[in-house]
């Protein structure tokens, strides 16, 4: 074989259809995380859309934990947009009250879960930050403002250790059956150059491994390595060469499963899975009633799904179908 491979350590803990997940972090979490979601699984990913650093991750938490919710007080308006230093810019909008109100149902929904929660997954993507030179406050997101307000700083490993260990030893009392699992994003923050990424890299690295040490109830997913160390191919990037390409996120998924889905759980999200991807095909004929066949069967089997896995949600997928059936002519027989 051509290649190393990385060892990745199986859970203790498995994810099943009975267990939540909270994910956050860079954009990496995103692409796993929502994959999580799309079979069903009961998660929330980045309730404060795409974080990259250690400190803006943890105020997020702290808000999620707190269940503060945000006031007309807590918006900023710039290029004719309403927005929040905590939010991603994609929780801005030109209403004010559109964008408090998207931000609120987004902390609401990942505090509940996060309650109960079985996984907090948590990805760094850099150990830079930037800092608002009039109050030192960390931005998780600049939206586009002049870089002259801000200031540009490298988190320090003890820091983040430091800041963490207060945060984790907050959440077992808040969630004591929460288990922490860390992983850095195998993205590059290029514009720091490749020194400044690797120095950042191994600083939140550092910063990682002392606390697994410290904390039995936090672990560490090898995402980078797998990159890095296994896949060291940009055949796995897209065209920037930069972020991880489809086939490359496929390989980690994978490797994850592998590692954290209970064995109860890999039927179910195979089916889920199958149905989703009937779903998504398109016939070049959908008025035939072969099509119609395949798309009542897509019914039943969501039928049997919904009656071993109450909790699963398939409503909009229902509709999907039914919607088709009554376009193609099927929806009355189905009936």
């Amino acid at each position: 074989m051509f290649r190393t491979i990385v060892n990745v350590p199986e859970s203790r803990r498995k994810l099943d259809y009975d267990t939540s997940s909270l994910w956050m972090g860079s954009c990496f979490t995103e692409n796993i995380g929502v994959r999580l979601k799309d079979l069903k699984f009961p998660a929330e990913v980045n309730p404060f859309g795409v974080l990259y650093n250690p400190e803006s991750i943890k105020n997020s938490i702290v808000i999620l934990k707190e269940k503060r919710l945000f006031t007309e007080e807590d918006l900023l308006y710039g290029n004719d947009l309403w927005y929040s230093f905590y939010h991603h810019s994609s929780f801005s909008h030109p209403d004010r009250d559109i964008c408090l109100q998207k931000i609120n149902n987004s902390i609401e929904r990942a505090s509940r879960l996060l309650e109960n929660a079985a996984f907090l997954f948590i990805t760094f993507g850099t150990a830079r930050v930037y800092k608002l030179k009039e109050s030192g406050a960390v931005v998780s997101n600049n939206h586009k403002l002049p870089q002259d307000r801000f200031r540009n700083e490298l988190l320090e490993v003890d820091d983040i250790v430091d800041s963490y260990k207060i945060l984790i030893d907050g959440l077992q009392k808040f969630n004591p059956g929460l288990h922490l699992v860390f992983s850095l994003s195998p993205v590059r923050h290029w514009k720091d150059g490749a020194t400044g990424n690797q120095i950042s890299k191994s600083t939140l690295m550092l910063a990682i491994a002392k606390l697994t040490e410290v904390f039995g109830n936090v672990s560490y997913f090898p995402a980078y390595e797998i990159v890095m160390d296994e896949l060291r191919d940009y055949r796995y990037y897209g065209d920037d060469m930069i972020h991880i390409n489809n086939q490359g996120v496929e390989y980690i998924w994978k490797r994850f499963m592998d590692s954290f889905f209970a064995t109860s759980a890999l039927s179910p999200a195979k089916q889920i899975s199958d149905i989703s991807q009937g779903i998504r095909h398109r016939p070049f004929n959908p008025f035939t009633e072969k099509h119609r066949l395949f798309l009542r069967g897509l019914l039943e089997r969501i039928t049997l799904i919904e009656k071993s896995l109450p909790s699963v949600d398939f409503s909009d997928e229902k509709r999907e179908i039914l919607s088709r059936l009554e376009n193609y002519g099927g929806h009355n027989s189905f009936l």
